[in-house]
């Protein structure tokens, strides 16, 4: 039986290839999980109740910390380190800027 190669070409260009910055994160899943998303929402909020500068102009209707770390989050200008850990106590720190740069290839934004 032969293959129809027009079916072979199709089936390699619809694999995904890795990108640069997947190839880098060893530990964990190459995205940012809700869990890690969670916490630095909630700690960036803490931050700013607190009385830390904000790093976004905020919209006059905005007041809640929650939103202003989630708008921080989403506009990607937030220097956080996320330390991923896996079982055999290898750990590996990933910016949080290569996971919203997957992010941002994976949906096309």
């Amino acid at each position: 039986m032969q293959q129809d190669e027009s079916s072979h070409i199709h089936q390699n260009s619809t694999k995904k290839e890795k990108s640069k910055v997947e190839m880098k994160i060893l530990i964990g899943p190459p995205k940012l999980t809700r869990y890690e998303r969670a916490r630095i929402i909630g700690a960036r909020a803490l931050q700013i109740s607190m009385g830390a500068p904000v790093l976004i102009d905020i919209p006059e209707n905005v007041e809640d910390p929650l939103t202003i770390a989630e708008m921080e989050l989403e506009m990607g200008i937030l220097p956080i380190t996320i330390r991923r850990r896996s079982p055999d106590g290898k750990w590996q720190d990933i910016p949080l800027k290569w996971l919203l740069e997957l992010k941002k290839e994976e949906y096309g934004d």
